[in-house]
């Protein structure tokens, strides 16, 4: 079974950063959304400019959360913060996933929320038509505020049908919602997805990353 992949998402500190340097995360989310988390286009190239400094081997790559950006957006972000993937938690059609793709040099991840008012079934449906425009798949908790990043769990029985899809079409599916390092383990052991993403699981207080909570939370993701 191949390893579980780290996301680490909502950093804003530089210092914190820096004291990850040896962990082995696979992914750092930086969010422009609406959120405490949020960080300029500016913040986020001088925090991606240490992750160059990575000394555990291969860089993590750096992931910029947004909901609906418009072109502008995006090419503002850019050329500021060069990320490798962009990760979209609105309602971005297959269409602009594509056109993404096609207009800069990234990956996109588009994100299921799971609850509110849409059937699975629904949700499901309508994600077939992103077959072909999407790299990654991330299914998470619905936040009717913020779409996401509740820091509330969903039932993970609901997980397969995604992760099928996931696989049938050759991409990674990720889990986020309300994981920690007490229940990531749980997680990895009944349903093995691809990747794992935390943001308040491993903070000591609203949007102030921990880094004693980041490395648990790695070491029992990672076995190490």
């Amino acid at each position: 079974m191949s390893e579980t992949a780290v996301k680490i998402c909502g950093l804003q500190s530089v210092e914190v950063l820096k004291s990850m340097i040896n962990l082995p995360v696979d992914y750092i989310g930086f969010v422009f959304a609406k959120s405490r988390r949020k960080v300029t286009p500016e913040q986020a190239g001088e925090l991606i400019g240490i992750l160059k400094e990575w000394s555990s081997g291969q860089a993590p790559a750096a992931v910029g959360v947004l909901v609906n950006p418009d072109w502008s957006e995006l090419e503002e972000l850019l050329s500021h913060a060069p990320l490798d993937i962009v990760q979209l938690h609105g309602q971005e059609t297959p269409q602009f996933c594509r056109e993404v793709k096609e207009r800069f040099p990234v990956s996109v991840f588009k994100v299921v929320s799971i609850g509110g008012e849409k059937s699975d079934e629904a949700r499901m449906a309508a994600l077939d038509s992103y077959a072909g425009c999407i790299d990654g798949l991330l299914v998470d908790t619905f936040d009717p505020e913020y779409g996401g990043g509740s820091g509330k769990t969903f039932a993970w029985d609901l997980i397969p049908p995604y992760q099928d899809w996931a696989k049938q079409h050759g991409i990674p599916l990720f889990v986020a919602g309300g994981l920690d390092a007490d229940n990531v383990s749980q997680l990895i052991s009944r349903y093995a997805p691809d990747g794992v993403d935390v943001s308040s699981g491993v903070e000591r207080e609203p949007g102030v990353k921990d880094i004693q909570k980041v490395q648990a939370f790695v070491e029992r993701v990672k076995g190490i």
